[in-house]
C-alpha cells in the first residue's frame, strides 16, 4: 500500500472538494443540507470565512493524489464580525430554506465548546473511508499542537478513531428539529 503523507495548504477549493466527498452522507451534513450539490459552497464558506486564514488546513496526500483534508483552528480563534457578514451568502448559496439549521448547529456547538484555550478541530474527512487517511491526518496535526484539542463528532462510527488519539466523548446530545445525535470530544493534551 501507498503510504499517507500530510502537507499544509491554502488550497481552500481543493479542500472543500474533497470535504464535500468525505461528507456527502454524514448525519450532520445531510440534516443540514441533503442535496450534496450543495455541500461543496458550504464547506467552501467554512473554510474561507468561519476558520479563515489563521487556521490550518492539512491535505492528505497518496501517490501525489489529494485523498483527504483537516481544518484546525488555533486557541483564542474567534470569527469576525465582518467575516460572519461575509460568510452569509455562501452559507445561504450552500443550505438555501435550510439555512436556520446552520444556525442551530452553531448555537448547540457554542454552548458546549470548552472556555479555555484550545486546538478545535473544525473538519476532517476522506472520501474512502477505513485506508488511514484520517489516522495520518490527525496523527500529523496532535504531534505538532502543544495543549488541549477538541471536536465535535457527528458520525458515531469515527468515535473510537478520536478515542486512540486521547480524546475522550464529553456530552451525547441531539441537534434539534429531529436532528442527529454528536458526540463532543475532548483531549486535555
Amino acid at each position: 500500500m501507498v503510504p499517507v503523507t500530510v502537507e499544509t495548504t491554502t488550497d481552500v477549493e481543493l479542500a472543500s472538494g474533497l470535504l464535500a466527498q468525505a461528507f456527502a452522507d454524514d448525519p450532520v451534513t445531510v440534516w443540514m443540507q441533503p442535496d450534496t450539490s450543495r455541500h461543496r459552497v458550504m464547506f467552501r464558506t467554512l473554510l474561507t470565512y468561519s476558520h479563515g486564514p489563521k487556521a490550518t488546513l492539512d491535505l492528505a496526500m497518496r501517490d501525489g493524489q489529494p485523498v483527504g483534508a483537516a481544518a484546525w483552528d488555533p486557541p483564542g480563534h474567534k470569527v469576525s464580525t465582518t467575516a460572519q457578514i461575509a460568510s452569509m451568502w455562501g452559507f445561504f448559496r450552500a443550505m438555501g430554506s435550510r439555512m436556520s439549521r446552520g444556525a442551530k448547529l452553531e448555537e448547540e456547538f457554542g454552548k458546549r465548546r470548552p472556555k479555555e484555550p484550545h486546538w478545535y478541530l473544525g473538519q476532517i474527512g476522506a472520501p474512502v473511508h477505513g485506508v488511514g487517511v484520517g489516522t495520518t491526518l490527525l496523527r500529523h496535526r496532535l504531534d505538532q499542537i502543544d495543549g488541549p484539542a477538541y471536536l465535535e463528532c457527528s458520525n458515531v462510527r469515527n468515535v473510537p478513531l478520536y478515542e486512540r488519539f486521547g480524546f475522550a466523548v464529553t456530552e451525547e446530545f441531539q441537534l434539534p428539529l429531529d436532528g442527529p445525535k454528536v458526540w463532543t470530544m475532548y483531549r486535555p493534551m
